[in-house]
């Protein structure tokens, strides 16, 4: 779902490039403040007389390295070697910090490259909004695109900005912006309701059952959204928010519990505790009056924490002393969630018994 696995081959257009074609060297230490300190030492030149990367920093305009004596055929061969990589039009990232970055990782660095590209140049005001500041927030997104939203305080121009840079105009509170990673940013409740209205139900519900558990409260979400009547996107953010839970703890729980509820089934109790001899034990749904319970399997569930094997071993053992109780236990994970019939079956095995 990521599109930045191959970004050399789509690099967007930025209408501000050919404002980087000269800057003064006295000029280039401005902006750098919003991807980390850059240093002035060079390491030593390497056989053919090339000099490397900077010692510090992951993140460079190319005149910040062309002032650091690196010159245009230089940063070539390092692009071309992997040693660097453009993320942005005139912004490059040390290969090796990029390659050690997981997706979201990822698109925070993407974000990091516009802003260094684009904040020193621009008005004040840009802050970072919608899904971009939930990417920054580090909330749960789901099949969402790669656009990056801004908010600005007056009106965007036809052709201002990039082609996958969608510019809002609006005006934020001083009380409505923060600074995560270096960069300008919605508070955490701005985001989530400028988001919701973007979003899809249940990307929507995913972001929002995150939300809640990240300390949004659902009375303060309930009266925003009731004065956004009218505006475009606010009911799927109005039956999204009615649906809600804080207790779904990832993603695939979040679209399971929407499953069962659109598969007409009983609501369950959701991340309920069992004793057994071993500790307790929690499930993702259960029906306790049934003795039955459903469990999705996420891949982070087996390969964040511990090595698979024993993951694997420990809750088998878990489940063999819950069956000895009684519980008929279901287990699924992705795939069964875009296979409603096969679900709706296996559903109904376990509840009747």
């Amino acid at each position: 779902m990521n599109s930045y696995g191959n970004i050399d081959s789509r690099i967007p257009v930025d209408p501000l490039a050919e404002l980087w074609d000269y800057v003064e060297p006295a000029k280039t230490a401005a902006g750098s403040a919003h991807a980390g300190p850059i240093s002035t030492a060079v390491s030593a030149p390497t056989s053919s007389g090339a000099p490397l990367l900077p010692l510090h920093g992951n993140m460079w305009r190319t005149e910040e390295l062309l002032s650091q004596g690196l010159s245009k055929r230089c940063i070539n061969e390092h692009l071309r070697s992997g040693s660097l990589v453009r993320a942005r039009t005139g912004v490059m990232v040390r290969g090796s910090f990029w390659n050690g970055l997981a997706d979201d990782g990822r698109e925070r660095a993407q974000l990091a490259a516009y802003s260094r590209r684009t904040l020193p140049a621009s008005a004040d005001g840009l802050t970072f909004s919608h899904t971009s500041a939930a990417r920054l927030h580090r909330l749960y997104l789901w099949k969402v695109d790669q656009l990056i939203h801004v908010t600005i305080p007056y009106h965007a121009a036809r052709g201002s900005h990039a082609a996958d840079v969608r510019a809002h105009s609006g005006l934020i509170l001083p009380g409505q912006r923060i600074e995560i990673d270096g960069l300008p940013v919605t508070t955490l409740d701005r985001t989530v309701v400028d988001s919701a209205l973007v979003l899809n139900y249940r990307q929507a519900l995913i972001l929002l059952d995150h939300a809640l558990r990240r300390g949004c409260g659902h009375e303060w979400l309930e009266s925003e959204c009731a004065g956004l009547a009218g505006v475009r996107g606010v009911a799927a953010f109005r039956r999204a928010l009615a649906f809600s839970n804080p207790l779904s703890e990832s993603p695939g729980e979040t679209l399971t519990r929407d499953a069962i509820a659109k598969l007409g089934f009983p609501e369950p109790v959701l991340q309920f505790r069992v004793q057994t001899t071993r500790g307790a034990n929690r499930f993702d749904f259960a029906w306790p009056h049934l003795g039955a319970a459903l469990e999705f399997d996420g891949k982070a569930k087996y390969f964040d924490y511990m090595p698979t094997a024993q993951v694997i071993f420990e809750e088998r053992q878990r489940e063999k002393l819950l069956t000895e109780q009684g519980w008929r236990i279901l287990r699924i994970d992705w795939k069964d969630l875009f296979d409603e019939r096969g679900l709706k079956v296996r559903l109904l095995r376990l509840l009747r018994g």
